[in-house]
């Protein structure tokens, strides 16, 4: 019996030494975290609970990130069972592609709609009142609908710039509208000392943004009311979609300059008056902008020689007042048209085209209306500003393009002449 009891005893003071041993760790390591818990305390300055729960705090941090990388991770891989056929049958890639080609019309076409979706950002209601008498221009901006949400809560705070082009020295701004995609605004803004016949030049903007007070604003979009295209005369209440404001679209400036005509004489004289707010050109971030004008026939054809302004050096908003006389005989104003290119100079090579104007009974617009009043108010000089247009590719000057050729014919002789002398 003894025999029996004396293994059985050896094991069980195994244990309880084992399980001594094991106590007397876990006493020293809490005792261990402890001192380093109130070693952390005085350090820092905090009573041991704020530790703690600091400690707590960092450890369900790394757990809730590890919980989310292994989501991340499950979530992206695409299921075992995708090639599947409608039987449960396994299919090779052929089959597949096949089998779901009308599926992949489907997304596509979906996908298709969700990118021109994207670029729906809301809508603007405003109202235009011109008063005659005052000369002035009293713009709403009403309110905004259905505006994307650019802050990270689901809402915007926005709020609406309010000025003329091509000045831009008026500015208006509504209030800002605190977390709303919706926001009424109901905000009337004045525009003194405009002449109804200077409106014509201009465009009414409105520009939406998102106020963020620790950083840079965000633009939302814009809307763009050419006051030509709009009858003053009455009181005009609508709403419009807000467009994206692209990179691509790029302003290329606004020109000045006055037209005259004397039926007797036949001399259309044209005065380059001033340019604003140019396309920077150069490296610099400047330009040296000139104006090239010359009389068109209907087939686009130049009519004569062309005129030249001077260059001024290193200006976004150069000033000429110059002035050039084209004849022209009064029957033929009906089929010519003029045509103002606005180039920047370059020493090496030839010049780069910033933007162009062509007014003529075949323009629409204020291009058309320009030379309409010209016509119709003789031996005046009637002035008006022009937004400058893209510059079409065939619209390049042809005394550059002489040049061109005859450095080209100029090489090819060159070479011929090497080549007599080799074989002299």
């Amino acid at each position: 019996m003894e025999s029996v009891m004396d293994p059985m005893e050896d094991h069980f003071l195994f244990k309880r030494a084992v399980g001594d041993t094991i106590t007397e760790e876990v006493d020293g390591f809490q005792d261990k975290v402890k001192e380093d818990i109130q070693n952390i305390a005085y350090k820092t300055g905090l009573k041991k609970w704020q530790v703690i729960f600091a400690i707590l705090v960092l450890i369900g941090f790394v757990i809730g990130g590890c919980f989310w990388c292994v989501w991340r991770f499950f979530k992206k891989k695409r299921p075992k069972d995708k090639k599947k056929g409608k039987d449960g049958k396994d299919q090779d890639d052929e089959d597949f592609l096949v089998d779901n080609e009308e599926e992949m019309d489907v997304k596509e076409e979906l996908e298709i709609k969700q990118d021109s979706t994207k670029e729906y950002l809301g809508k603007l209601q405003y109202k235009l009142e011109y008063d005659f008498n005052a000369q002035s221009l009293n713009v709403t901006a009403i309110q905004c609908t259905e505006l994307p949400a650019l802050d990270l809560g689901g809402t915007s705070d926005p709020y609406v710039k309010v000025y003329l082009m091509p000045d831009k020295k008026r500015k208006f701004e509504t209030k800002v509208h605190r977390k709303t995609l919706n926001p009424f605004f109901n905000e009337t803004f004045s525009f003194k000392q405009v002449p109804y016949s200077e409106t014509f030049d201009k465009t009414l903007v409105f520009a939406v943004f998102d106020y963020d007070r620790f950083s840079k604003h965000d633009q939302i979009g814009e809307v763009k009311v050419p006051l030509c295209m709009v009858d003053l005369a009455q009181t005009i209440e609508e709403w419009k979609d807000i467009q994206s404001v692209k990179v691509d679209d790029q302003y290329l400036g606004d020109i000045c300059f006055s037209l005259r005509y004397v039926p007797t004489s036949g001399k259309l004289t044209v005065g380059i008056l001033e340019c604003k707010n140019l396309k920077k050109m150069d490296i610099t971030g400047a330009s040296d902008p000139y104006v090239k004008i010359k009389l068109l026939d209907r087939k686009g054809k130049r009519i004569g020689k062309k005129k030249k302004t001077s260059v001024k050096m290193g200006n976004l908003n150069p000033y000429y007042n110059e002035s050039f006389v084209f004849i022209v005989e009064q029957e033929q104003l009906r089929r010519v048209s003029l045509e103002l290119v606005v180039a920047d100079y370059d020493r090496i090579g030839s010049s780069d085209p910033i933007g162009r104007v062509e007014c003529g009974y075949n323009r629409k617009g204020l291009e058309l209306k320009h030379w309409k009043e010209m016509v119709e108010n003789p031996r005046r000089p009637i002035v008006h500003w022009h937004v400058l247009k893209d510059v079409e590719p065939g619209d390049d000057d042809d005394d550059e393009k002489k040049k061109e050729k005859k450095k080209e014919g100029e090489k090819k002789e060159r070479k011929k002449e090497v080549d007599n002398n080799k074989i002299q």
